[in-house]
């Protein structure tokens, strides 16, 4: 599988028993019991397959970490990063830098109007971090408010923003308030309907800021399509209704972009598919696909303005990096000329969406089918009446185990999280691939419906 000049680059030489024996000898591995891990060797990869030293070859239906959206090892991308190392492969975030401001030019470009100006950090959980900053300071308020189903980052208020159970270990951080967003599927509100929802939830958030103090609350931050706790899309008029209550108190609205945006939803970013506005945008993952680590939040001007004469109390050293810039610059450039994200739109519309409901009506486990783009979900169950997870909340199963390993010992990665199993490959990914990893995925779907326990 690997090219010439991946073979010959000395970089690339070893075994998968000395990948393997140096992780578990030095790596320490992050969420994570270390004792008992089994980490996958991964040598190379190219689009949507990575491989290991012995030239098994894996389909990437998990982006990694639903962020290679341009895929593995694009040309485009490395070559930008290859010729901006010649040229200027550091800088300090005080100085200016072409590459800096060309990016930061290029991605504010993707964002609604009065958004000019971009502050780079490393990363989604620092762009969430300071975007919090700049919502309190800007408004002189302290709390934020986001979802129980969510997930923010692990620095300080971004994983007290984190609503799942990586939060509690790590609640260190004040002034978070947590609110039941939409999820028709396992409803917080007794909704039987998109409408009843939409209006239900929204009317609970609107309580939550008031029972909270409308003059205490800083933002109101949300991931406009709920990434790692289910692919929770949400219904049509929720997020301008949350636009309208942050409007109507005075609140921030801060939209998670961190995994939604950058193609992954078949648009430039999740909100786009509601024309929806909010003030502060957090980006990172697709927004190079991690080639570099690159994060950011997308800043509306009047909260900019705040800081024209008053210090921004944040920073990091290497803000703006001129390779991660390059590369996401490259990226950009490449999802425009060859036309990514629609592509994306096209293959969840025709064939990923209409693909994984056949499963559903040949797989009892499948409880619901949910997604857009190359973003999708499968919940599963035990008992489509009652709707059981197939795996607690906070944990897995032994069923989840099977479904995992069997994906993997067909070549397909896959990405699982409690009871879901997340279909998330590159936004590149061929018509013909998608339908090779829903054929892996049926074959490993048979080993899971044994653990059905409904009629």
């Amino acid at each position: 599988m690997p090219d010439d000049n991946i073979h010959n680059n000395p970089w690339a030489e070893g075994s998968n028993t000395e990948a393997f024996e140096l992780d578990r000898s030095h790596v320490f591995h992050s969420w994570s019991a270390q004792g008992g891990l089994n980490p996958l060797v991964i040598a190379s990869g190219a689009g949507t397959k990575v491989w290991d030293f012995d030239g098994n070859v894996y389909l990437d239906f998990s982006s990694q970490l639903v962020n290679t959206n341009i895929g593995h090892q694009h040309p485009k991308v490395v070559e930008a990063i290859q010729s901006q190392a010649a040229v200027q492969a550091t800088l300090a975030p005080q100085h200016a830098s072409l590459v800096r401001g060309r990016t930061a030019r290029a991605i504010s470009e993707l964002a609604p109007p009065k958004h000019h100006k971009v502050f780079f950090t490393n990363g989604g959980a620092d762009a969430a971090e300071n975007a919090v900053r700049m919502a309190r300071i800007h408004t002189g308020r302290h709390k934020v408010l986001s979802f129980y189903r969510s997930y923010h980052g692990n620095t300080g208020s971004a994983i007290n923003a984190t609503g799942d159970p990586r939060r509690w270990p790590n609640e260190y951080s004040f002034g978070h308030v947590h609110f039941f967003g939409p999820y028709l599927y396992r409803s917080a509100f007794h909704a039987t309907s998109e409408g009843e929802e939409c209006e239900r939830a929204l009317a609970h958030l609107e309580q939550v800021i008031q029972f909270e103090g409308p003059k205490t609350v800083a933002a109101v931050m949300i991931e406009s399509v709920v990434g790692t706790a289910g692919v929770l899309i949400p219904p049509p008029g929720y997020l301008q209704g949350v636009r309208d209550l942050c409007d109507k108190y005075g609140v921030v609205y801060i939209a998670d972009e961190v995994m939604a945006g950058f193609g992954r939803t078949g648009k430039w970013f999740a909100y786009d598919n509601w024309n929806v506005d909010p003030d502060l945008i957090i980006f990172a993952k697709g927004s190079n696909s991690g080639y570099v680590p690159l994060g950011g939040v997308i800043i509306q001007d009047d909260i900019a303005a705040t800081f024209d004469d008053r210090v921004f109390p944040g920073g990091l050293t290497y803000s703006g990096h001129p390779l991660a810039c390059a590369s996401s610059l490259a990226s950009i450039k490449a999802m425009q000329d060859e036309g990514i994200i629609e592509h994306a739109a096209w293959i969840g519309d025709n064939v990923l969406g209409p693909g994984l409901r056949t499963l559903a009506e040949k797989h009892p486990v499948i409880g619901e089918v949910r997604g857009l783009g190359v973003f999708w979900a499968l919940d599963l169950v035990t008992d489509r009446a009652t709707r059981e997870p197939l795996a607690p909340y906070g944990g897995t199963s032994e069923a989840m185990g099977v479904l995992t390993k069997g994906c993997i010992a067909r070549g397909l990665l896959p990405f699982a999280n409690f009871n879901r199993l997340h279909v998330v490959p590159p936004c590149v990914v061929t018509e013909d691939e998608a339908k090779e990893g829903l054929a892996l995925l049926d074959q490993a779907l048979n080993e899971v419906d044994k653990y059905y326990a409904g009629s």
